[in-house]
């Protein structure tokens, strides 16, 4: 290859570098996550029903009986709540989890990696605030991306991510409905709330 003929291959590359599309991939996502969530907003008004009044713990219904909170939120930078039987080691895997209060699931599928099976529910309080629940590690999935549930409804039940962990249910609550699945764990806590904490303030 003479040295004109690596020029305009060096020039072409350039310019498909250049043309990429880069600026639609990074802000398409969010806006449309933005409408996504505006139009969630909107559909509540005609699903009073499905207002979240009333918010009860995902275990042990509704007073988390039976369980205790292994690892709280901010702990060691823990993002939610670590609920585990107080049997303890896997004896509560397929054990029920709920739904915190009445909302519409977002998302429910394998995320892969640490997360296994999660569900994410939105919830809007009778002040119109927008909330998110996420249900982490689950064994199985009962509900799909677009129902409706209510307070109390049996979601899915507690999982080990094919024995990665001990069996428990990482609980989250978030006030920032539009981010990503994250980590779990994270130095700054800006859009999640303390799970028992606000179930306590909204009983």
């Amino acid at each position: 290859m003479n040295r004109q003929i690596r020029l305009i291959f060096f020039l072409l590359i350039l310019a498909a570098c250049g043309n990429a599309p880069e600026q639609k991939t990074i802000t398409v996502p969010a806006v449309e996550m933005e409408k996504e969530r505006q139009a969630l907003v909107d559909t509540f008004v005609f699903k009073e029903e499905y207002i979240a009044h009333h918010f009860d713990f995902p275990v042990g219904k509704p007073n988390a009986k039976g369980y205790y909170n292994a690892q709280g939120f901010t702990v060691n930078g823990h993002l939610g709540d670590d609920w585990n039987a107080v049997t303890g080691g896997n004896t509560d895997l397929g054990d029920p989890i709920y739904a915190i209060a009445n909302g519409y699931v977002k998302f429910a599928a394998n995320f892969f990696g640490g997360w296994g099976n999660v569900i994410r529910v939105d919830h809007q309080l009778p002040d119109g605030q927008s909330i998110e629940s996420l249900y982490a590690h689950c064994d199985t999935i009962l509900v799909k991306k677009g129902d409706w549930v209510q307070r109390g409804q049996q979601i899915g039940t507690i999982g080990n991510v094919g024995g990665l962990y001990l069996a428990h249910l990482h609980l989250e609550v978030r006030d920032s409905t539009n981010m990503s699945i994250g980590f779990g764990y994270a130095d700054q806590v800006e859009g999640y709330l303390d799970p028992t904490r606000f179930i306590e303030e909204h009983r």
